[in-house]
């Protein structure tokens, strides 16, 4: 595999950030990567920068983008004061898929989670998502709770 670049996310990346989270069955029904962009995102993408415990990454490959993801890091009291490390909108562009971007993507939001002082790191998953689920605990992710939603 060509060599991974990781950053984080500027504003010219959004369009692209945007499509890959379109490019995906649940996604096509709730995003749109039309342009120009939704304010909602842009919204969004500023509200991620000025929060210090919000990391949107991407993934380049030979100067394209082939992925990114959102690291949110959550203080807490239970466990100690446990800090957890939160990795949200996991997305590997269509075409990079099953070339092992996915893995490098997690170990490095892993090891970044270790880097701000985590103690544990966690994700949600869409109960449809089976060959994610897979992925996830081959990643060593335990299903260990049931997470519940509530649409405003």
């Amino acid at each position: 595999m060509t060599e991974l670049s990781f950053r984080p996310a500027a504003i010219a990346d959004l369009p692209g950030i945007i499509a890959m989270i379109v490019d995906d069955q649940l996604g096509q029904a709730r995003d749109d990567a039309s342009l120009p962009l939704d304010q909602r995102y842009l919204d969004g993408f500023a509200a991620i920068q000025r929060d210090p415990n919000q990391m949107l990454v991407v993934v380049e490959q030979l100067g394209g983008l082939v992925g990114c993801m959102q690291i949110t890091v959550i203080p807490g009291i239970s466990r100690r004061g446990a800090w957890r490390g939160q990795i949200e909108s996991v997305r590997v562009a269509r075409s990079k898929r099953g070339a092992g971007i996915g893995t490098a993507m997690f170990e490095w939001g892993i090891a970044e989670c270790r880097r701000r002082g985590c103690n544990l790191v966690q994700l949600f998953t869409d109960k449809s998502r089976k060959d994610a689920h897979r992925f996830y605990e081959r990643l060593g992710f335990k299903a260990s709770h049931e997470g519940m939603k509530l649409s405003l």
